[in-house]
């Protein structure tokens, strides 16, 4: 039911039985009186007002008349024509600053303090269990039996959780100075997960040509205020791409990649077999559920988000791929390290 607002009077014969008929040239809304027939808009003021040439909408771009607020969203509102003719729909970006993802993590302090086992034991563990797609109990299981040291596996659970912020400023140190504006594709897309028996989203970016996972972001919702802390982070920590950026046909990447990849082509992939594709990061997803399937869901936001951190670290740096010649995507993209850390990658890996 229409409710209508009790200051709508007829200006011809004071009736207030009314009932909406449509949007007048400058954008107010518009009564008609059931007894009289007047049409009328109280909203509209008078023709010798200045604010009568004031709209409270941005004109259509495409026949310059009045617009109306057709959807509010987070980051921009969707406006639409007035005149039926035209009904164009466009897009205009709110002046807020963006939400960074959740692969943000926060600093933490760090010290092996309390630590009873060596570094070489703790990363063992870990290699054991992001790259090797085990669950804590097997990992404690196949430590006490291969080296003989016996771990309870919540211990591992702890080790996991506790060297994702140094994994992360690591990372983030190693990426500073690569340069991924020659890149011709960027790939976006986005896979649920289970989080305390809830489906979550997670936001996935990954360079065609290195195989880098940009960035990350994890979210319970489907929307573009996700997809826009995706995309603006990764256009501020690597520019964008040479070409184009690829995803699927949801309607969230539209308003970022033209606001965020302004001289890269969007192009929205309708199916597995078109010339141009979304397989490299659906196949990044198949690994990542093959990893993540054994775990049966995640117990917590925060946990999950400092896990699948550090499997995309593990991803970049850690583990050669074979459609990369044997070297890591951090490698390929141009990531430096000295002698006595790549001995340290070696000992992890």
């Amino acid at each position: 039911m229409t409710i209508i607002p009790s200051n709508a009077v007829c200006p011809r014969c004071f009736s207030k039985n009314l009932y909406r008929f449509g949007k007048d040239k400058e954008g107010f809304q518009k009564y008609q009186c059931k007894r009289c027939k007047r049409q009328f808009a109280p909203d509209n003021p008078p023709s010798n007002s200045r604010a009568r040439h004031q709209r409270k909408y941005p004109d259509c771009p495409i026949c310059s008349k009045a617009t109306f607020l057709h959807h509010d969203h987070t980051y921009y509102s969707n406006f639409r024509c007035c005149d039926k003719k035209c009904n164009h729909s466009f897009h205009v970006p709110k002046l807020i600053d963006v939400e960074p993802p959740s692969s943000e993590l926060e600093p933490q302090s760090f010290s092996f303090k309390g630590m009873r086992h060596s570094l070489h034991t703790v990363l063992c563990a870990l290699n054991y269990y992001f790259c090797g797609n085990s669950t804590t109990r097997k990992i404690s299981h196949i430590l006490y039996m291969v080296h003989q040291i016996k771990i309870s596996h919540v211990t591992i659970s702890k080790w996991i959780k506790r060297f994702a912020p140094v994994f992360k400023k690591i990372a983030a140190d190693k990426l500073l100075g690569i340069n991924l504006c020659d890149s011709d594709e960027w790939h976006f897309d986005e896979t649920y997960i289970k989080i305390s028996g809830k489906d979550y989203y997670l936001w996935l970016a990954i360079d065609s040509e290195t195989r880098l996972v940009l960035d990350f972001h994890l979210s319970p919702n489907r929307d573009s205020s996700a997809a826009h802390s995706l995309l603006s982070n990764c256009r501020k920590k690597f520019g964008q791409p040479r070409s184009a950026i690829i995803s699927d046909r949801y309607y969230a990447y539209q308003q970022p990649a033209s606001l965020f990849f302004p001289q890269a082509k969007h192009v929205r992939v309708e199916d597995f077999g078109d010339v141009v594709n979304n397989n490299v990061i659906e196949a990044f997803n198949g690994q990542f559920k093959a990893w993540y399937k054994p775990k049966r869901g995640f117990n917590s936001y925060e946990s999950a988000n400092r896990l699948i951190a550090t499997y995309i670290f593990f991803y970049n740096f850690i583990r050669p791929h074979l459609s990369l010649n044997g070297l890591t995507p951090a490698q390929v993209a141009g990531a430096k390290c000295s002698e006595r850390e790549q001995l340290f990658w070696f000992l992890v890996a």
